[in-house]
């Protein structure tokens, strides 16, 4: 299957496609300016892959949670591309793919994903390792770092832009059951690709007019105003 998937959730702007089992990906470090990235990012794949939009079966997009104007542009180009071409969407957590990118990476199987949400809060998950995918545990949370606890007794890798901003914290949170971790881990397109192609194999994809963004932070402004 020709898969294609981008993220532009965090400052890490990316994409990915596979052309007949062949990977291609880029990403950069951004604060701004993401839609007008990832569509140059998108036109460079397929050129190096020396293929079009007409060769994708189906289009996979970090759905968040994660910078909400970032998220956003990530799931209109999403849709724009899935509406265009008719095109299966397969919506992936930012956090999964965090996930996934600490367990490739250090071969832990239980990973505690803590991203720095500002205003003083994280986006964070805990995740547990089944045949060489992050599954779950509990749920995804928007939460004070002082909230993010283990989930259980085992020893845990620590991945995520939280785990720098909220070190203390959450150091003293997982006293004594943390391995080790590592802070500068963003979503990747690339590990968006890998995910999105087991849940697709699952039958967990949708229309695109379903490929909707997750949150987790309903009311952006009310919490703003609190902090005034």
């Amino acid at each position: 299957m020709n898969l294609l998937a981008l993220d532009t959730s965090s400052e890490n702007c990316s994409a990915a496609i596979t052309i007949n089992g062949v990977m291609y990906q880029q990403q950069q470090m951004t604060q701004r300016g993401h839609s007008t990235l990832i569509l140059g990012m998108l036109d460079q794949l397929f050129k190096q892959a020396d293929a079009s939009i007409t060769d994708i079966h189906a289009l996979a997009f970090g759905r968040g949670p994660g910078s909400f104007t970032g998220v956003r542009i990530g799931v209109g180009v999403a849709q724009g591309i899935a509406f265009a071409r008719q095109l299966p969407v397969i919506p992936v957590s930012t956090l999964a793919a965090v996930a996934q990118a600490a367990y490739d990476l250090t071969g832990y199987a239980n990973i505690a994903v803590a991203m720095d949400a500002r205003m003083d809060e994280i986006y964070a998950a805990s995740y547990q390792v089944l045949e060489g995918f992050v599954t779950l545990s509990g749920e995804e949370q928007v939460c004070a770092a002082e909230q993010f606890l283990p989930s259980n007794t085992e020893m845990w890798f620590g991945a995520g832009t939280g785990w720098e901003v909220y070190a203390q914290t959450l150091q003293t949170n997982f006293s004594g059951q943390l391995i080790d971790q590592k802070t500068d881990m963003y979503p990747q397109a690339a590990t968006i690709l890998k995910l999105a192609e087991q849940l697709y194999a699952q039958g967990e994809f949708v229309s695109a007019d379903k490929a909707l963004p997750v949150y987790l932070r309903n009311d952006v402004a009310k919490k703003k105003a609190q902090q005034g």
